[in-house]
């Protein structure tokens, strides 16, 4: 279980941010009227209670910060020398001393302020006190703005960090760079540890798991470590160097013996030299990695002796009966992460001699007398010298063997391919399940081809019915493309068919531009239809398109100009009487007097079409007018609630105002609030 958890660490607010969150917490939670009539004992209570909100809300802000920023001091050494690595640990103190500052600050303010407003003699005069309280805490808070700046980068930066265990079963890779160590920690775990060709692409600490003998594992992965003075290391090699210092773990030395990481094995073998002070007292094991490109029986003699010193200063690493070491198996390993050989010996050998040394440590320790001394291993003496050997049950052995030959009677497919070399080599048979006369047939090859003759022509014996039957299907299929083409079963001629063409070309555009209208209907924009040209409707449009399908455009457009001119309010012309139509005593009266008479005779057309509305029209479904007026009037009272109430209709659910102003206005005042 990881015991520091920096991921939960809660933001630091800036200095400017810090005043605004307490300033208006304190607005909300205190009284924030008072009258100019009140008594004064209650208007130095009123500003009193304001400045003690405050101070409270500062001084619970900064010990919440002061508190969940860990102790140099208190915590693990490999967390402390990291973080002076990365942040210094005097400007670390530095800044949570300020914070400390802070808040003692802001305490002895508002205890002296207190003290004053005790003595207020006017509302003013409170009020005045109160300010200066307040802003003087501001002003504290406002001076510590970079060290709360300073601690918020920390913070972000201590939630990125890996979470290490500096007490569990530990794997620790280090070496020059690029010589293959994310690439080894990407193969044992299910780290994702970024691999390029060039140097110094890990640059900080990555944490892998993998198990062992049902154990769990934690395998870390270094940036690449320089062979130059402790002094000029930069960050990055520094961490690496504190995770080797105090981490007990199994220490992996990588060495490049190909020579493609830019760095020669007298070059590594000097590092090894450099760091091995570090890693005395840890299981160190030497990796001779990239054997793919160079064998290590290959390197010259000088590279080999480098590698054997190195072997034998890893061998003094070996804990055994007397502190000496006992032999060098698991101390200088081969493997190539390219082509993965030899990966998995390597990390059962680091894992192996980790826990081969802390059960020596344990053992050595005084707590393990505590434990020995719980158990007792019990010993039988013979009390004769007759044998007596271990005596299993007939039922028990009769079990067994019935399991056995339940096991031998049925073979799987998986047992057959097992036996006959694995998936890949070993192919079922379809053909042994085969229902035939003779099981001697299932395997037989049957031809394609016999006598001249197609073997699978005479399989089926009802192949010439279906073929009639594929025939008849054809012949239907190719009717309805017929009658595609035919129209009320005469043949178009060559201008129709072009016509016919044009209209199918026409609808094929329409549904492409309706589907890609479709496919942006949510970023499209409305755009009124007097606005629109594309979608604008004129007779121009209407008659420029019939006239390109090949059809006569006037009738449509004097149809469309008399309706435009009827929706306009044009007056509706009065018609002739038949009887004076056809005399011709009419031509000779006044025009005047002859329309004066046709109005006062005539009746309104809408008025002489119209129909009471209880009439029964047939399909209605009413039996006669009654039954229709009372149906009408049950219908007027059914939707009278509803129209006082403006709904649409019956499932308009819509709250015209979420949060009317009369109840949410205002300040809340002490007591219950069941009024809102």
């Amino acid at each position: 279980m990881v015991q520091y958890n920096f991921k939960k660490m809660t933001v630091v607010p800036g200095g400017k941010d810090f005043i605004d969150i307490i300033l208006s917490r304190t607005q909300r939670q205190t009284p924030t009227v008072v009258h100019e009539g009140s008594a004064i004992d209650r208007v130095r209570k009123f500003y009193t209670r304001k400045v003690k909100y405050t101070q409270t809300n500062f001084h619970e802000k900064l010990y919440t910060i002061i508190d969940e920023f860990p102790r140099l001091e208190d915590i693990h050494p490999f967390y402390g020398d990291l973080l002076h690595v990365l942040y210094n640990k005097d400007h670390y103190k530095l800044a949570l001393g300020q914070i400390n500052t802070a808040r003692n600050l802001t305490s002895k303010i508002a205890k002296d302020y207190v003290k004053l407003l005790k003595y207020g003699d006017s509302l003013y005069r409170c009020k005045s006190l109160k300010v200066a309280a307040l802003g003087r805490m501001c002003t504290v808070i406002k001076r510590t703005g970079p060290s709360l700046a300073y601690l918020e980068q920390i913070r972000q930066h201590m939630a990125r960090l890996p979470s290490i265990d500096p007490n569990t079963r530990t794997i620790l890779i280090c070496g020059y760079p690029n010589v293959g160590k994310s690439s080894f920690i990407n193969k044992i775990t299910r780290a994702d540890v970024d691999v390029q060709p060039y140097a110094f692409t890990t640059k900080s600490l990555f944490v892998g798991h993998t198990d062992y003998k049902f154990l769990r594992y934690q395998v870390i992965d270094t940036p690449g470590i320089l062979d130059r003075p402790f002094e000029d290391r930069n960050i990055i090699e520094m961490c690496s160097i504190t995770a080797l210092a105090h981490l007990r773990a199994a220490v992996l030395f990588f060495l490049d013996i190909s020579g493609s990481c830019g760095y020669t094995i007298a070059q590594q073998a000097a590092l090894f030299h450099s760091i091995k002070s570090l890693v005395m007292n840890k299981p160190l094991i030497i990796v001779c990695n990239k054997t793919d490109l160079q064998p290590l029986e290959g390197i010259s003699e000088e590279d080999m002796k480098l590698v054997t010193e190195m072997k034998a200063e890893a061998m003094k690493t070996l804990i055994g009966q007397g502190g000496e070491a006992t032999n060098d198996d698991g101390v200088l390993l081969t493997m190539s992460t390219l082509t993965e050989e030899g990966v998995i010996s390597v990390k059962n050998a680091a894992c192996e001699r980790l826990l081969n040394q802390r059960v020596e440590l344990k053992m050595k320790s005084k707590k393990i007398n505590d434990c020995l001394n719980r158990f007792h291993v019990a010993m039988p003496k013979p009390r004769d010298q007759k044998e007596r050997p271990p005596c299993i049950p007939q039922a028990v052995l009769e079990a067994k063997a019935k399991q056995a030959a339940e096991k031998e009677m049925r073979t799987t497919e998986k047992d057959l391919e097992n036996e006959n070399g694995g998936a890949g080599v070993y192919s079922a048979s379809l053909k042994k399940n085969y229902i035939l006369a003779n099981d001697e047939w299932k395997e037989d090859i049957m031809p394609e081809i016999l006598d001249g003759h197609n073997v699978f022509d005479f399989v089926d014996p009802d192949i010439l019915d279906r073929l009639e039957e594929l025939k008849r299907e054809e012949g239907i299929r190719q009717a309805e493309l017929d009658d595609d083409v035919e129209m009320g079963g005469m043949e178009l001629i060559p201008e129709e068919q072009e016509t016919l063409a044009e209209i199918r070309k026409k609808k094929s555009l329409l549904i492409q531009q309706h589907r890609i209208k479709k496919s942006t209907a949510e970023s499209r924009p409305t755009v009124p239809r007097k606005f629109d040209k594309d979608r604008e409707f004129t007779t121009k449009r209407m008659g420029r398109q019939l006239s390109e399908l090949g059809i006569d455009p006037s009738m449509a457009i004097n149809r469309a100009r008399s309706r435009s001119l009827s929706r306009r309010g044009r007056k509706r012309e009065r018609s002739v009487d038949k009887g004076d139509s056809e005399g011709g005593g009419v031509m000779d009266m006044d025009v005047d007097t002859l329309n004066k008479k046709l109005r006062l005779m005539s009746r309104p057309r809408s008025r002489s079409r119209s129909r009471p509305p209880t009439d029964v029209v047939p399909g209605d479904g009413f039996k006669d007018s009654d039954q229709k007026s009372k149906a009408l009037d049950k219908a007027r009272k059914s939707v009278k609630n509803r129209n006082k109430n403006a709904r649409r209709g019956e499932a308009d659910r819509v709250i015209p105002n979420l949060k009317p102003k009369h109840l949410f206005s205002g300040k809340r005042s002490n007591g219950k609030t069941q009024r809102r």
